[in-house]
């Protein structure tokens, strides 16, 4: 008997920016699966850059750098050279923390649950009254980090390197795959992945198009987006990963069949 792959023939929703996409895809193919790139977010660094220079000018004030994405160390260092000491950095997820060795840098502190509510129950015996926080971070991204630390005495400031924005030739990419192949799996890899598909799915008036499709999130708070909106989730890995997710994604199917 002819042993299939666990998503053979599944259509696959990956809604990263092409620069992210390549490492998502290859991952659903492994699994046998049909990637369909259609980017829901893209990162536009910002055009006055006056006042992250003048944070690079006096980043050794800080005690402590925490960059939660690998997105915010590009922004952060891009088109600036890094010399000289650098505060402790603290990281959430191993892409970001290699993306930092990369480049020379060492990372101090780095949760167990990849998360912003796992990283402040595991950073706080750190945190000392007065001691001051750099978190550079995308226009959209949440403040829960900067206020739990700033409440357990920490002098926090907060810096936006990058805007997330929805790319609007997605619109056409999704119209087209909805009303062909239409999409097995929904895999939405932040808030602002959902916020932008429910968005599109509204303005195609393809509301219904979706309701049949497996839905898997990679973490808590994007479940709690997408959930938001009415969607019925059905996979959240216990590891905030991609392959986790995908992982969390081929158990749900294998137990729908185990039971049909």
């Amino acid at each position: 008997m002819k042993q299939t792959s666990p998503l053979e023939g599944m259509t696959v929703l990956v809604p990263r920016g092409k620069k992210q996409a390549h490492s998502f895809s290859a991952l659903i193919q492994s699994y046998g699966g049909i990637p369909v790139e259609i980017p829901l977010i893209a990162f536009e660094p910002l055009q006055d850059k006056e006042t992250l220079y003048k944070t690079h000018k006096r980043i050794q004030t800080y005690d402590w750098v925490i960059f939660t994405s690998a997105t915010a160390v590009d922004a952060f260092f891009e088109n600036l050279s890094q010399g000289g000491p650098f505060p402790n950095i603290a990281v959430i997820g191993e892409k970001t923390k290699k993306l930092l060795m990369d480049k020379g840098l060492k990372v101090q502190f780095m949760p167990q649950d990849y998360v912003a509510e796992g990283f402040v129950e595991d950073f706080l015996p750190l945190v000392e009254e007065g001691m001051k926080v750099l978190i550079p971070k995308g226009n959209l991204a949440r403040d829960y980090i900067a206020a739990s630390l700033s409440e357990n005495g920490a002098d926090v400031d907060e810096i936006i390197v990058y805007e997330t924005t929805f790319p609007r030739e997605s619109i056409g990419l999704l119209k087209k795959q909805l009303s062909g192949k239409g999409l097995d799996i929904l895999a939405f890899t932040s808030p602002s992945t959902v916020d932008h598909f429910i968005g599109a799915l509204k303005e195609l008036g393809y509301e219904n198009a979706v309701k049949d499709s497996v839905v898997g999130c990679i973490g808590p708070v994007t479940r709690e987006r997408a959930k938001a909106y009415g969607l019925q989730v059905h996979a959240v890995p216990e590891e905030y990963t991609v392959h986790n997710m995908l992982k969390s994604i081929i158990s749900y199917l294998a137990e729908i069949r185990r039971e049909n």
